[in-house]
């Protein structure tokens, strides 16, 4: 499994893109199966924060609900925000 990155950007599949705050740990999870939880926050509008399972935001796109899509996962890590607001 790939690593998420605090600090990097990320396009989602939809096209937004949004800034990794945090890996935090869900409270709700209990001994050697710690859940951890990505915070992140969108690049757009009034920069709005958000949770998701880290195992969700690190998952493949759905090709089947969405076959046109041509990124391969739901959050794409991206080395140039300036080339993607371009």
């Amino acid at each position: 499994m790939r690593n998420i990155n605090i600090g990097s950007f990320y396009k989602h599949f939809k096209g937004n893109i949004y800034k990794v705050i945090d890996i935090v740990y869900d409270c709700e999870s209990v001994g050697d199966n710690l859940e951890k939880v990505v915070i992140y926050e969108a690049q757009y509008g009034d920069k709005k924060r958000w949770a998701r399972k880290y195992d969700d935001f690190n998952s493949l796109v759905d090709k089947n609900k969405y076959p046109d899509v041509k990124q391969k996962y739901r959050f794409q890590e991206i080395k140039s925000v300036k080339k993607c607001w371009n």
